[in-house]
């Protein structure tokens, strides 16, 4: 065991399986003791960004994900629905807004966006960011002229998965190549907007494509703004109905380690929010979960109702986190004493 590490140690891009494996194998009280304390340097302790998604297309989408009741590939018996009108879409939009909601997400079961569909997806942005939210969108593959589009419309996010570990991939999903996902990613962040890219846990996947997960997230060129973690939410009709349950404390290790690898990505807990107990989701707040989707839905799945997040922030002293201009950012405190109680993952 080593002496510790600074809460000030410059973000990285060059971790190693080994060293992430090691995190995530600390004893569970050390682990989220480091994860809180790598939070607590990076962010406000007690606010969680909260976001609402909308799904403005639903079902028939020509990829085969294994977990997706919108996937075309299975009978899941879920209603399909057009594109939403824009009017449609900034009414729920002022919805979210006036239920404490600072981000508004945006999602449509496409493989990428047609033409004629995108200009009105930019309207949609136009909108959300007229009514002072901030905009995410989730509209699968795009070119860099669509990129470049969303971002001249002002969009601030948008949310492209690498799903799992690249090795596992190939299982869950064969109409798309995990390369291309990195593909889009570059194009959106080439056009200047931010990335919300994490991935689903309790797929079927073995410990070792759990850590190359994060790996290979932690390694991108840039770590993404956003990163939510998904439990599976196992969907009638989907080859995953049957898989095993993640061990709770799997997940939150995840969690966990997330965080100390991205000390400054808002790391979301996201879908299989509704069968964590008060508990649990406590537990994830406390090993650096900053952000969660509330509302009633989360694309076509279940969502804790707001009224229960707001009772649960109340309980935990949380607050929603507020939404800062460039120029008004408040600094975090920075942590630098050092305590024998971090593990120094890169001396390994």
């Amino acid at each position: 065991m080593t002496t510790g590490i600074l809460m000030t140690t410059p973000l990285r891009h060059d971790w190693t399986f080994d060293e992430v494996k090691a995190l995530y194998q600390l004893p569970f009280n050390d682990l989220v003791f480091q994860a809180q304390s790598v939070h607590r340097a990076n962010f406000d302790p007690n606010a969680v960004q909260v976001s609402t998604l909308l799904s403005i297309k639903t079902g028939a989408c020509p990829e085969d994900c294994k977990y997706c009741s919108q996937s075309g590939h299975h009978n899941t018996e879920l209603e399909k629905e057009k594109l939403m009108a824009v009017e449609k879409v900034l009414a729920e939009a002022r919805k979210a807004k006036e239920n404490g909601a600072s981000r508004f997400c945006m999602g449509a079961a496409w493989k990428h966006p047609s033409a004629k569909d995108f200009t009105h997806v930019l309207a949609m942005v136009k909108g959300v960011k007229e009514l002072g939210m901030e905009s995410c969108m989730t509209l699968g593959a795009l070119s860099q002229e669509q990129s470049e589009a969303l971002a001249d419309a002002g969009l601030d996010y948008y949310n492209h998965n690498i799903d799992t570990s690249r090795n596992y991939y190939k299982t869950i999903i064969t109409t798309r190549t995990f390369e291309g996902r990195l593909d889009t990613l570059a194009n959106v962040r080439d056009a200047g907007i931010k990335v919300c890219c994490g991935g689903i846990v309790g797929m079927g996947e073995d410990f070792n494509d759990r850590i190359e997960f994060l790996k290979e997230l932690a390694n991108l060129p840039v770590h993404p703004e956003s990163v939510p973690i998904n439990n599976l939410v196992k969907i009638k009709g989907t080859p995953l109905e049957n898989v095993d349950d993640l061990d709770p404390f799997d997940f939150i290790r995840m969690i966990a380690v997330a965080r100390i690898l991205m000390p400054e990505s808002h790391v979301r807990l996201s879908a299989g929010r509704e069968e964590m107990n008060d508990q649990m989701q406590a537990l994830c707040f406390l090993s650096g979960a900053n952000s969660i989707f509330y509302g009633e839905k989360l694309l076509t799945t279940s969502n804790p109702l707001e009224n229960d997040d707001m009772r649960l922030f109340q309980r935990l002293g949380i607050h929603p986190e507020e939404i800062f201009l460039d120029e008004e950012l408040p600094e975090p405190a920075v942590m630098q004493q050092e305590d024998s109680s971090f593990y120094d993952a890169m001396s390994q």
